[in-house]
C-alpha cells in the first residue's frame, strides 16, 4: 500500500458538485482505501488569465495502483467532469493533481512526483495539512511547517461546503 495525496480544483459551474463527484470517485475506485478530504477551500486565482475564485480541496488516501494508473485515474476523473485543457493554468471544471505517492520521485515529463509546486502552493498545503500535517513531501518537507512557511493569503475557508454526509473527514 501507498500513502497517496491528490490536489483538487475548480472554478466553473456547480463547483461542490465538481469536488463531490472527484472525492465519490476516488472513494469508489478499487484499489483505493482510507479515503480522506479536507473541506472546500475558496482560494484566488494564481497565475493565468483573469478568471473566477477556486474551490479546492485535499483528498488522501491508501492504494496498491502504480502512480502511472494514478494519473490515468485523475485524467479519468477530470474527463468525467469534461475538462479542457486549452489555456495552461486557465479556468477549468475539474482539475485533479497527484501531489505524492509514498517517497516516489519521477522527473518524468508526464508524471512528475512529488507534484513540482505543491510544496510552495497554500490553496495544497492548508487544506492538506488539516487532513495529513505529518505528511512528507520528498525532497521539501512536512506538510504543516511548509503551509505554516507559505501561509494563507489568497485561501480561506470557504462557506460552500458539500452536504453530502461523511464527504469531509477533517
Amino acid at each position: 500500500m501507498s500513502h497517496v495525496a491528490f490536489a483538487l480544483g475548480t472554478n466553473i459551474g456547480d463547483r461542490i458538485a465538481h469536488l463531490d463527484y472527484a472525492i465519490a470517485r476516488l472513494r469508489s475506485t478499487q484499489r483505493v482505501s482510507n479515503v480522506s478530504a479536507s473541506q472546500f477551500y475558496e482560494t484566488l486565482p494564481v497565475g493565468g488569465p483573469d478568471q473566477d475564485n477556486y474551490l479546492n480541496a485535499v483528498v488522501v488516501a491508501e492504494s496498491t495502483l502504480t502512480p502511472r494508473e494514478l494519473l490515468d485515474l485523475c485524467h479519468d476523473i477530470e474527463a468525467g467532469r469534461d475538462r479542457i485543457r486549452d489555456v495552461r493554468w486557465g479556468p477549468r471544471t475539474l482539475d485533479v493533481d497527484l501531489l505524492v505517492v509514498d517517497h516516489v520521485i519521477s522527473t518524468d515529463p508526464e508524471l512528475t512526483l512529488p507534484h513540482p509546486r505543491a510544496h510552495l502552493r497554500g490553496f495544497v498545503l492548508l487544506p492538506w495539512s488539516t487532513i495529513d500535517p505529518t505528511c512528507e513531501i520528498p525532497g521539501h518537507g512536512i506538510v504543516s511547517e511548509l503551509a505554516a512557511a507559505v501561509g494563507s493569503d489568497g485561501v480561506w475557508l470557504s462557506q460552500l461546503q458539500s452536504e453530502g454526509k461523511g464527504l469531509h473527514d477533517a
